[in-house]
């Protein structure tokens, strides 16, 4: 029975791929499954299901399972089939510190211990770990930001294929029964801040899967690039350098009926790549110059933010768009790009396109709609008090917005022009992942567990 239901949903997974993938994040009909982060496309969107409004983690209200994972990881649970999917790093000396909330501390955590990078594999409806892997152990070759882990990228499958990605600890994929298929070193990848190269804060890119291939973006201090491999045997299929600063965003796929493309944040070339090839097709400079969210497609038109520094803009790409892009002086729009904002942008999160509209949340809870056409906004408003981060991405589903604190309270907001908080719901502890949405069933990763929930 689960080779059958892993069968069913590796067809789902490639009917998805092959008939979805155009119109990903407007399609309503979205498949089961969350393979990667922010789940399909990174449209961070799972329609078809009721999902809940209101739970209780300390009461049990509502909660399917929690599972407690040791370590230390950012990365987001991925669902496929049957299974649920994590990554951790777990010190020698126990419990990793962590520092949450809104602060301006560039310095890396000091860390002598050694590491274990693990993968953990989940029973989806029990919760119950059917295997684990130990990826690799040893010192960390880079410092972590005290607000970080070394386990931030989220995991990829595909329903047959499991990559983790623990950046300058290697690039790995496993089978769905655990067994090691290959990996591969990449070397030293150092994500430090470009002003201060000292200021080390880990690596926060995310693989992404497409048919035979993993796709990464590793915008470091040096030699910056994007790189296709063979999802079969780790071969590299092209790899094509890029000329910008330490970046620690996840690219997206996005397939139209004559390109695939490859789409990269960035602070001096966010850009657009044909994925077959790596040739670059459109590039754009400036901008945030610590760009974390990741691009998102959605209404012919590309979606990118990001902040830090002099600027935090939001501009709205048309898919036609090709060459540089760059808006020059006071200009907000050109051929290519349909609309922008120059001081709305995100520092951390990922913006959702959900229905007509989008949404950007700053890392102060500060939640923006907009008209995702026209660039209108339709309200503004704050979630919490103020003095609480904001790093996990929103993700959508039912007609409901989830938007998690860094405290653990996750907003429920509902979808639409006029903001409206329908619940505040408590995980209990520190959440700074992005969450998962499959089958209507809402998958937490916090600080020590991870936990899902349905309403019952």
């Amino acid at each position: 029975m689960q080779a059958l239901i892993k069968r069913l949903s590796y067809a789902g997974f490639l009917f998805a791929l092959g008939l979805c993938a155009a119109d990903a994040v407007d399609n309503p009909a979205t498949p089961s499954g969350w393979p990667s982060f922010r789940g399909w496309f990174a449209g961070g969107i799972a329609e078809g299901y009721r999902t809940p409004v209101q739970w209780n983690v300390e009461a049990n209200q509502n909660i399917e399972w929690k599972t407690q994972v040791p370590g230390l990881g950012h990365s987001s649970p991925v669902v496929f089939g049957d299974r649920v999917f994590a990554t951790t790093a777990i010190s020698d000396e126990g419990k990793s510190a962590l520092k949450v909330g809104l602060y301006g501390d560039v310095t890396p955590v000091e860390e002598t211990a050694a590491y274990s990078w693990k993968v953990y594999c989940l029973d989806r409806k029990t919760g119950r770990i059917i295997w684990e892997r130990t990826a690799h152990t040893g010192i960390p070759k880079i410092k972590r930001h005290p607000k970080s882990t070394h386990a931030n990228p989220t995991p990829a499958t595909d329903g047959k294929h499991v990559v983790a990605f623990f950046g300058s600890e290697g690039l790995y994929c496993y089978d769905f029964d655990g067994k090691l298929l290959w990996s591969k070193d990449l070397g030293v990848l150092d994500s430090g801040f470009y002003m201060m190269p000292s200021a080390q804060w880990g690596t926060g890119s995310s693989p992404v899967i497409y048919e035979d291939a993993v796709y990464l973006q590793c915008d470091v201090l040096k030699d910056s690039f994007v790189a296709a491999f063979s999802l079969e045997d780790g071969r590299e299929i092209w790899r094509t350098p890029r000329n910008d600063v330490p970046c620690w965003s996840t690219p997206t796929i996005h397939k139209t009926a004559d390109r695939l493309y490859l789409i990269v944040n960035g602070y001096r070339e966010a850009a657009g790549y044909d994925a077959k090839t790596g040739t670059r097709l459109w590039n754009l400079s400036g901008g945030g110059d610590i760009p974390v969210p990741t691009p998102v497609v959605a209404n012919g038109l590309i979606f990118l933010t990001s902040a830090h520094g002099t600027t935090s803009p939001i501009y709205a790409i048309r898919l036609t768009a090709t060459g540089d892009i760059t808006l020059k002086g006071l200009v907000r729009i050109n051929q290519h790009v349909a609309w922008s904002e120059a001081r709305a942008g995100a520092y951390m999160q990922t913006p959702l396109v959900y229905g007509d509209y989008l949404y950007v949340c700053q890392d102060s809870g500060v939640l923006s709609c907009y008209q995702a056409a026209t660039g209108k906004r339709m309200y503004q408003a704050r979630l919490g008090t103020g003095g609480t981060g904001f790093t996990a991405s929103g993700v959508a589903g039912d007609g409901k917005l989830y938007y998690p604190s860094e405290d653990g309270d996750v907003y429920v907001v509902k979808a639409g022009p006029e903001f409206q908080v329908l619940a505040t719901n408590s995980m209990g502890e520190v959440c700074m992942a992005t969450p998962a949405i499959s089958e209507g069933i809402l998958y937490f990763r916090t600080r020590s567990n991870l936990v899902a929930i349905r309403e019952k």
